[in-house]
């Protein structure tokens, strides 16, 4: 491992991109910590950032204690992953944007300038509706009077700049650095609550023997999970493909066999996101309007979408709605991502052929009854890994550590996802990499 590490920064294009990702997520870090002006700190920590639960415990594990602050970052990248959901949406709406999908880096670049547009439009709708509900901790003078305008300005100013520069930062990283920006974001504020989510487990063990039991089973359970991320990460279905032999001049070309690669995990951990910030959403909305003391139907509701209720029906109800929102987003974000009509006439013009398959419609029939397949297992494997720990908190309700199955597939994806990165670098300058 320390040779690979060494060799990994003897290269110089890869040590300049890895200490690029790096100083980003120290300047995304020193971003979590400036707080929003106008907010009166002490108040708020002590009504809210020491309580902070359900839902907005979940939301501070993303934003990185962000929310928990009140720092300029508190709304995180979730207006960008609202705005990327509404506009993938509408390409299956819209035929103008389906153009845009199909134009290649023309049409990706416009659909990419629309998505900023449309980030910025929900983090100023967000920003408005959490200033209506913290506005209270603003200091005294931004709340009376001419003051109240400058306030609710100054606080939904600072909010949405946040979200912007958090926008900027996301794609730097993916323009210079390692990886995708708005994984690597989301990875690093997830992995900056571990440590307390560790305090909180060995506090736990330490109240009875018992309990020291329940954490090692949890501890283990959490390391198999691992492995099965990684398993699953790494697994493939290879479709055989054969090239017929043809000849032109003096030379023949064609004529080997190779594979089309189909991933399990094809849309990795987006799945994960989406759903989780469409389920964060309705919460969000129901916390803002009520302030905090919803009743009757919309605390009902409101459990529901957190998962977070001492009634296990709406937890089991929380699982299921969770569960069809994963595998749903998992086939879109498939279907975004591979079209098995273009690879059957990719094939077609190139020669080529799957064994057993006639070319054209009936090849692109059996790629898109294989790529189904794959991901309705892949889909099914992020919703159980997501739920169970759900069910595990449920019956744990002294234990609130907020760090579940969804932080450990975002973590651990994410990771592979780097380590890929890396990789596919390392191996192109003849290095071997970690994943052999």
């Amino acid at each position: 491992m320390f040779k690979t590490l060494k060799d990994i920064f003897s290269l110089k294009d890869l040590r300049k991109k890895i200490i690029y990702t790096l100083l980003i997520i120290v300047l995304y870090r020193v971003g979590t910590y400036i707080v929003v002006p106008g907010i009166n700190k002490l108040a708020f920590n002590e009504a809210i950032g020491g309580t902070a639960s359900g839902i907005l415990s979940t939301i501070n594990i993303i934003a990185g204690g962000a929310f928990k602050r009140f720092s300029i970052f508190a709304m995180t990248i979730s207006p960008y992953i609202t705005a990327s959901i509404v506009l993938n949406l509408l390409q299956v709406v819209l035929p103008s944007l389906e153009r845009l999908a199909k134009e290649g880096e023309t049409g990706k670049k416009t659909l990419e300038k629309y998505t900023k547009y449309l980030t910025i439009a929900f983090a100023i709708v967000e920003s408005v509706g959490l200033y209506f509900m913290y506005k209270n901790y603003l200091l005294a003078p931004l709340t009376m009077g001419a003051g109240r305008i400058m306030g609710m300005a100054l606080f939904v100013i600072s909010l949405t700049a946040g979200t912007s520069i958090l926008m900027w930062l996301a794609d730097k990283i993916t323009e210079n650095g390692i990886g995708n920006g708005i994984s690597i974001i989301i990875f690093t504020g997830i992995v900056s609550s571990a440590p307390a989510a560790a305090t909180a487990l060995v506090t736990y063990a330490k109240l009875s023997p018992i309990k020291a039991v329940i954490i090692a089973a949890l501890v283990i359970a959490m390391i198999i999970v691992i492995a099965g991320v990684v398993l699953v990460q790494q697994a493939e279905r290879k479709i055989p493909v054969n090239y017929a032999k043809r000849v032109v001049g003096r030379k023949m070309f064609g004529g080997q066999n190779t594979h089309i690669p189909i991933k399990v995990a094809m849309a990795g951990v987006m799945p994960i996101i989406f759903s989780m910030s469409f389920m964060v959403l309705p919460s969000t909305i129901i916390e803002i309007v009520t302030k905090g003391n919803a009743t009757g139907f919309w605390k009902v509701i409101s459990e529901i979408c957190s998962g977070r209720s001492e009634n296990i029906w709406y937890i089991a109800i929380y699982a299921a709605i969770y569960t069809t929102l994963i595998i749903m987003f998992t086939f879109i974000y498939t279907m975004f991502m591979v079209n098995p009509v273009e690879m059957s006439n990719q094939l077609k013009k190139n020669g080529g052929f799957i064994p057993g398959i006639r070319a054209g419609k009936p090849t692109a029939e059996y790629i898109q009854k294989v790529l189904s397949s794959i991901t309705w297992a892949g889909g099914f494997f992020l919703a159980t890994v997501a739920i169970l720990p759900v069910f595990v908190q449920a019956g744990m309700k002294d234990l609130a550590i907020g760090f579940g199955g969804t932080s450990v597939l975002i973590v651990v994806s994410v990771a592979l996802e780097m380590l890929k990165n890396v990789e596919g670098q390392m191996v192109s300058r003849h290095y071997k990499g970690f994943l052999e």
